[in-house]
């Protein structure tokens, strides 16, 4: 196991080493390289991205297929974000596609495309941040201008996802 997940990046020392233990401790060596493969494959990533990846969230190690590859779509086409870009932060397909990354997209385009926005998140900050900082910095400043966005917001994360977040 040790020597496993050496080879995914994570060396002894860090603090992910543990996390990536548990990720390979029930996972057979052929397992492991028929995942790294697919992950390789599936969303263009070099070896060096691969090895980023892995020692950043060895977890994915542990995610579905599907659910890795519908998270990934999303971010790609929707978000429009680049497959590397995503490869040195994959803490983001750590994340629940409906509970988390589609309702925050959606909150800051609608920010964004009614100028609201007067930060320069990017859509990582957004992901990461707790939803107690995202409510204060995102969606409370703008009761006044968009009165329902808590509303669509919290209606989002239960996946009822508004066709357009409202105004007034």
């Amino acid at each position: 196991m040790v020597a496993c997940a050496e080879r995914l990046g994570v060396p002894r020392g860090s603090g992910m080493f543990r996390v990536a233990l548990q990720a390979v401790a029930f996972l057979s060596e052929e397992k492991i390289a028929a995942k790294v493969d697919h992950v390789k494959k599936a969303f263009s990533w070099s070896d060096a991205e691969v090895v980023a990846a892995l020692s950043m969230a060895p977890m994915l190690l542990k995610r579905s297929k599907d659910t890795l590859r519908r998270r990934f779509e999303f971010l790609v086409s929707e978000v429009g974000l680049e497959p590397g870009y995503i490869a040195h932060r994959p803490v983001m397909l750590y994340y629940s596609l409906e509970g988390r990354l589609k309702p925050r997209y959606y909150v800051l385009k609608f920010l964004k495309e009614n100028g609201l926005l007067d930060c320069n998140w990017s859509f990582y900050t957004a992901v990461t941040r707790s939803d107690k900082y995202f409510m204060k910095k995102c969606i409370c400043p703008h009761q006044e201008a968009a009165p329902h966005l808590a509303e669509d917001y919290a209606a989002a994360c239960r996946g009822e996802m508004p066709s357009n977040f409202r105004f007034t």
